[in-house]
């Protein structure tokens, strides 16, 4: 059994689906405490329309050997935030050692790409900012004096793309940029006070949402660039579980000088060349003849990617 992390508590915003799970299902793997927050809890359904919730992200992190915590929380209400905090406190006794922000909630307001962000409906594109970079700062802004108080912590913000890269799409971009930017504040205010700040870029991710509108499940996943080969990226076969993202952040928590990161924008696949771990299956995406590069370019021998 790993217990690298316990005795840790965790803190995974947006830990319904996708990433968030992943990362909270792996922060408990390894021992920690894990409170998972978002708004799609069982009865109360999020504006996301998924059937994900945070008691079964809860459940799934308590299964694989740590203490899940579900708490419904609108991260966009001021009120529930704090009170999120205050809970935190009374039962941990103010130890808070990780704080994910992973909360987008764009995916049913936002605009189709390559539209200009001009002919973008602009309350619209306003509300997901507030979705995606305001409730990052707001649950930064409480964590922080807490980590300080210990004078330790890790603070992960999960993002897309590259720094210098323009993600196609301003109310997508934005956000993504931001997420950066607040790592690289973290590293500047909280980095003397001895905590880390880190924003992490995964793969292509097989998300609940991305394996079912291929029509495939995580047991079968190659198949859909299989039946298509001559109409589908073959890129797809180097993409990762949420597991794999969650993995590079228990390596930093577990960590004991994780301030080389401090500030920095990666991806999952630097980490997981830094620290060793892989995804489920034991490969490594982004690495070798999993390279993105490569596969943007070959077609590959099923009999070779039968992962």
């Amino acid at each position: 059994m790993d217990s690298r992390l316990s005795g840790q508590v965790a803190l995974v915003t947006g830990a319904t689906r996708g990433a968030g799970r992943g990362i909270a299902v792996e922060l408990g793997a390894a021992g920690a405490t894990v409170y998972c927050t978002g708004r799609s809890s069982r009865g109360t359904p999020s504006p996301m329309g998924r059937p994900e919730t945070i008691e079964e992200t809860a459940d799934l992190v308590t299964a694989a050997g740590g203490t899940g915590i579900a708490v419904r929380v609108d991260h966009t209400r001021l009120e529930e935030v704090a009170d999120l905090f205050d809970r935190i406190d009374q039962e941990q006794d103010g130890r808070l050692d990780v704080l994910v922000n992973d909360i987008w909630g764009g995916d049913p307001l936002l605009g189709p790409f390559g539209s200009p962000f001009w002919e973008q409906d602009l309350p619209t594109g306003l509300e997901i900012l507030h979705n995606a970079v305001d409730t990052h700062i707001i649950a930064s802004w409480h964590a922080a004096p807490r980590m300080v108080a210990r004078g330790r912590g890790l603070m992960v913000e999960i993002t897309d793309g590259q720094p210098e890269n323009y993600h196609d799409h301003l109310f997508y971009d934005l956000p993504k940029k931001t997420a950066m930017r607040l790592a690289l504040a973290y590293a500047a205010e909280l980095g003397p006070h001895g905590i880390t700040g880190v924003a992490i870029s995964p793969g292509w991710l097989r998300s609940e949402a991305m394996l079912e509108r291929h029509g495939v499940t995580e047991d079968n996943w190659q198949d859909w660039y299989w039946d298509d080969q001559d109409h589908r990226p073959a890129r797809w076969l180097a993409s990762q579980t949420p597991r794999y993202t969650g993995r590079g952040v228990v390596a930093l928590a577990a960590d004991p000088d994780p301030s080389r990161w401090n500030g920095r924008a990666v991806k999952t696949e630097d980490l997981a060349g830094a620290y060793g771990f892989t995804d489920l299956n034991g490969t490594q995406p982004g690495h070798g003849r999993l390279a993105w590069d490569l596969l943007g370019s070959l077609r590959p021998n099923r009999e070779d990617y039968a992962l």
